[in-house]
């Protein structure tokens, strides 16, 4: 009897301890359900600031838009962004999304076999990780959707999940499908916007603002006007007194919305009104050339400066106040021409001189240049910087990569006013523009193409050549040239040929009248594209200053120092030579030192290889240290700012002084040293001598007959080492 008790008590211990293990089970399992979401569905269009998803397979299409690298955009589908970021492949699979602040920019990239495009700022960040919970915090089983149409996902372990997936796929599509025809209208209506010919520029005098009858707290765009005293003033200031520039000067009468842009506004209005149906105030800025409001005309201007906040106009950011309706808020990132991989910056003259509809003309021109030249991230890419009394970058190299996108952005420049200050332009671009951070690539060639109406006011001789010689190819576009009555007033006569890379007509162009602009579009566009004709782009070759330090002592002899000299010629011949290139000079070393020629003696490549061949063999004794001190306060004392110091030294054997302290010395004044050492130079001096030998600046050659088998070599390793120098 006591038997069979224990046996039934232990029997429903078994069953309870079991059901309690079924319970906990299925709490578990009902704590843990994750709920799955399709692949077009967008960060932004959930509002949960923090959840657990399951992606389905499949989500690795072209069609899924991602923006961004490692922090995305919440425009971007969450489930290609998974993929994107490596987190899930294209099976699917459970991921963490975590929403962030909105940035100012996000930076396109190729991962995964997803293809993630640019975007200058947006409101929302999200950040995708492994689907795993974090400790201590709670995941929704249900996402909600801020779409109207959009009902939350139920999740009921009882029903069956095809049909979870069947209803939220039905509403995310309608309301994507609602969203995609509100922003294509605007869209379109914006693309297709008339823009004004030259013709019917020179025809409107002052354009009417377009106005919409909206909720009276719709801001409607209105004209800028500028008071009498100060166009007097400005007019006064400009100091350019050539026929004609009164007849300029009046069309700076009022700084008024363009009409191309009032009907761009006033069209994203109505579309939005319809569309929407709810009455909701929509508040539009106007143009206008106020510093208050330039960041409204100029998205880059807000992506620099990290200041966009939220609340910007529905001109601005594409958008409703409330809603994400323009499923395609920038073009996918072009390719380009690769057969123009160029970094293109332009000098534009937003002087007063000019007037408002010359200005306009020198926008459409540069439109036209960035329709022609086919910009993208493989080819040619386009910036903008507007001079008058200071320069300004309108969008540097990064802001746009696709014409179309830059096209829209030149529009809507407004007009600096002010002197026509080039040399300063010149200056700000060499020390602003061409950096790493702006988008320059380091192996496209560097070119400014300066326009400029009829003559700078300042001097642009200095700027100019250390642009140069920092690698910029310098091309000046000159509209209405100065007529002999006006000569007196040009501050820099023969100012172009100061400035260009080479005088030889290629880097300088004249035109008549800005209305005949027009005609130089394709022209320039074959000009600023044949790479192989920008000399001043071949920095390795044209902006050094190289001493050659050689050693004369007796163990040399007479025939091996003229193979010496040849040698010196075979690398000096290769380097492009004068005044404002690379220069060459040399010293003769045996105990005693010999300034054979100076940087500043020969600045053609023929009398260089000339004064190389004259130099006569001295015979003595090896004292590489003094010779190292004796180059270092002879020659490159005297170097040029902006000019790498290269000294390439060429002994046979040890020195009879140390040469360690000397070399050192040198490398630290920034005197970059090569060292080349034939049959008994010691190889411990000669890399004491390198300034990195573990990068091949020191070489050794067993033979006097064989040192010309390291000129290509030499050249190539100097080439190199500077192409790989970061730009600041």
């Amino acid at each position: 009897m006591k038997a069979i008790v224990i046996a039934t008590f232990f029997g429903v211990f078994l069953i309870c301890t079991y059901a309690a293990k079924e319970a906990t089970k299925k709490m578990k399992k009902a704590k843990l359900y994750v709920p799955q979401i399709d692949c077009d569905v967008k960060a932004g269009k959930i509002i949960n600031p923090e959840f657990i998803a399951k992606c389905p397979p499949g989500c690795q299409d072209v069609k899924y838009r991602v923006y961004g690298t490692d922090i995305y955009a919440s425009f971007s589908s969450v489930c290609s962004a998974a993929i994107h970021s490596g987190v899930i492949d294209n099976a699917g699979g459970k991921i963490l999304v975590q929403k962030v602040a909105g940035h100012s920019g996000y930076r396109g990239s190729f991962s995964n076999g997803v293809r993630s495009l640019s975007l200058p700022r947006w409101r929302e960040s999200f950040l995708v990780s492994e689907g795993k919970p974090r400790k201590g915090v709670t995941y929704p089983s249900t996402l909600e959707y801020s779409s109207s149409k959009s009902t939350a996902v139920k999740s009921d372990p009882k029903k069956p999940e095809q049909d979870l997936k069947a209803m939220k796929s039905t509403d995310t599509a309608n309301a994507s499908e609602k969203a995609s025809e509100q922003g294509d209208a605007v869209h379109k209506e914006y693309q297709t916007s008339p823009v004004p010919t030259p013709a019917t520029q020179m025809a409107t005098t002052t354009p009417t603002p377009t106005t919409t009858t909206t909720d009276p707290s719709t801001t409607t765009p209105k004209p800028t006007t500028t008071s009498a005293t100060t166009r007097t003033t400005t007019v006064a200031a400009a100091a350019k007194t050539r026929a004609g520039l009164e007849h300029r000067v009046r069309d700076i009468g009022s700084s008024s919305i363009h009409p191309a842009y009032s009907s761009v506004v006033a069209a994203a209005s109505r579309q939005v009104q319809a569309a929407q149906g709810r009455g909701q105030n929509t508040a539009f800025r106007g143009a206008s050339t106020s510093a208050s409001n330039r960041n409204i005309l100029r998205p880059n201007t807000a992506m620099e400066t990290d200041s966009w906040k939220p609340g910007l106009s529905l001109f601005d950011t594409g958008f409703s106040s409330k809603e994400e309706w323009n499923p395609k808020p920038l073009e996918s990132t072009s390719q380009g021409n690769p057969n123009c991989k160029i970094d293109l910056s332009f000098l534009m003259d937003g002087s007063w001189s000019i007037g408002r509809r010359r200005f306009q003309l020198q926008k459409q021109f540069l439109s036209n240049m960035a329709q022609a030249l086919g910009i993208g991230s493989a080819g040619p890419l386009m910036g903008i910087v507007q001079y008058g009394d200071d320069p300004s970058t309108e969008f540097n190299l990064r802001t746009y990569a696709n014409s179309k996108d830059l096209r829209n952005a030149i529009e809507k420049i407004p007009q600096k006013g002010g002197l026509s200050n080039v040399g300063k332009a010149l200056s700000f671009v060499n020390k602003n523009f061409f950096s790493d951070a702006n988008g320059n690539r380091g192996g496209a060639p560097n070119v400014v193409v300066v326009m400029v109406d009829g003559w700078p006011t300042d001097r642009v001789e200095g700027a100019s050549r250390l642009a140069r010689e920092s690698g910029i190819n310098i091309f000046f576009v000159t509209i209405e040239a100065a007529a002999e009555s006006e000569q007196q007033n040009i501050i820099e006569p023969n100012f172009v040929d100061k400035a260009v890379c080479r005088t030889n007509g290629f880097y300088s162009i004249n035109v008549p009248s800005w209305f005949s602009l027009h005609r130089l579009v394709q022209p320039l566009v074959k000009r600023v594209c044949d790479t192989d004709r920008l000399a001043c782009s071949k920095t390795c070759l044209n902006s050094a200053d190289i001493g050659f330090v050689i050693d004369g002592s007796s163990s040399v002899g007479t025939s091996n120092f003229r193979t010496v000299l040849q040698f010196v010629a075979n690398i000096s011949k290769e380097f492009e030579i004068s005044d404002t290139d690379t220069r060459i000079g040399a010293v003769q070393y045996t105990y005693e030192q010999r300034l054979e020629f100076s940087f500043d003696k020969y600045s053609t490549k023929q009398d260089v290889l000339s004064a190389i061949k004259r130099i006569s063999y001295w015979s003595g004794g090896t004292s590489t240290g003094a010779a190292i001190s004796y180059a270092s306060e002879q020659l490159f004392s005297k170097s040029k700012p902006n000019k790498r110091k290269i000294m390439i030294l060429i002994t046979d054997g040890r020195s009879y002084d140390d040469v360690r302290v000397p070399a050192m010395a040198a490398h630290q004044n920034g005197v970059i040293a090569y060292s080349i050492g034939v049959a008994w130079a010691a190889q411990d001096e000669l890399e004491a001598i390198a300034t990195d030998p573990d990068t091949e600046h020191s070489f050794f050659v067993d033979e006097f007959d064989n040192l010309y088998c390291f000129v290509n070599q030499l050249i190539q390793n100097i080439c190199t080492e500077f192409n790989s120098q970061p730009r600041n």
